[in-house]
């Protein structure tokens, strides 16, 4: 089985962002990312993050750093600005590599880096080029950046697409612009990488919030077919369908179970969430988890979901919670 040891306290990225941050200023943005590894290193997170402080929102690291796209001047329902491809992208430079090697510049604790699966860029950047087409482009890039963010000393690389979750609803979302078996291809295109060195995990988020009833055979081709080493999965109630997930997912592969709503103010009842963790450790061994949040505190930096204050009570709970679980191995 995978060995979690390190990861045991994780978070998706993203946090809120301290007041006077400029990011566009080098030297209010080195100031910004030195207070972030301290905070975190003072919660005694076994992650270590950016906080998504030097972009605009989690697609950043490669929307604001490939040729081929544009920011418009619409934002979506979800909040996040529109942006356009016009043709397939090209990256010029690394992405990430440059923040990753400044944190752990910081701190013993190797940094975790997260970025845009390519499937969830292909599903929502408006373009006149088939999604298929595009997501490979951008799952190409994705590849390369985290071949070389391995190369830097990245241990933990995660890959959000906040959208796939709902495509195991036994009444599957009816085909958008990039098909569930495409979202599948794409994605497992950027994850496999060829070799892992020891120790290096690539995670996937597909969602938040579990759909109301799971059809386990598409759950079963997600795990599967994305060859992800760690999947980080909703657990808000213990609910049958997050329970059907866990039950699905294969024994090789970790979990990071979200446990703690990053956009609810009130916290959770330790005892309550202790019971959810019990319900899933009777399906999947508990030494081959971990939990965090249920995703970021500010995917978006104007839209932060939790003050700064709130923010933190939610990350030592999570490490309350996992004292509690773990003991002290980590």
């Amino acid at each position: 089985m995978a060995d979690t040891f390190n990861y045991r306290i994780d978070h998706h990225g993203s946090l809120v962002r301290p007041p006077g941050l400029d990011r566009t200023d080098a030297a209010s943005l080195a100031a910004a990312l030195a207070g972030a590894v301290a905070y975190q290193r003072k919660l005694r997170s076994t992650v270590v993050t950016d906080g998504g402080y030097p972009y605009e929102d989690f697609r950043g690291a490669v929307l604001e750093n490939v040729t081929g796209v544009r920011r418009t001047d619409r934002t979506g329902a979800d909040g996040l600005a529109v942006w356009a491809a016009d043709t397939l992208p090209e990256a010029e430079d690394p992405l990430a590599v440059d923040h990753a090697k400044r944190l752990a510049e910081l701190t013993v604790i190797a940094p975790k880096v997260t970025l845009p699966a390519p499937s969830y860029l292909a599903a929502t950047l408006e373009s006149p080029l088939k999604a298929r087409e595009l997501g490979e482009a951008f799952a190409e890039i994705i590849r390369a950046e985290i071949a070389r963010l391995v190369d830097a000393g990245v241990r933990l690389v995660q890959l959000d697409n906040p959208l796939l979750l709902a495509a195991t609803a036994t009444d599957g979302p009816a085909a958008g612009p990039l098909p569930y078996a495409d979202a599948l291809a794409i994605d497992a295109l950027a994850v496999g990488l060829d070799t892992r060195p020891e120790g290096v995990r690539i995670g996937y988020f597909p969602g938040a919030t579990a759909p109301a009833t799971v059809d386990r055979a598409a759950a079963e081709r997600l795990f599967t077919e994305i060859p992800a080493d760690r999947w980080i999965l909703p657990l808000r109630s213990a609910s049958a369908a997050e329970l059907d997930l866990v039950r699905t997912l294969p024994e090789d592969r970790d979990v990071c179970f979200g446990v703690v709503d990053a956009a609810a103010p009130d916290l959770e009842d330790i005892d309550t969430v202790l019971d959810r963790l019990d319900a899933a450790g009777e399906l999947k061994d508990l030494e081959d988890a971990a939990i965090s949040p249920t995703q970021g505190f500010a995917d978006i930096a104007s839209h932060p979901l939790l003050t700064e204050a709130q923010q933190h009570s939610k990350l030592v709970l999570v490490e309350t919670l996992a004292r509690y679980v773990w003991g002290n191995e980590f």
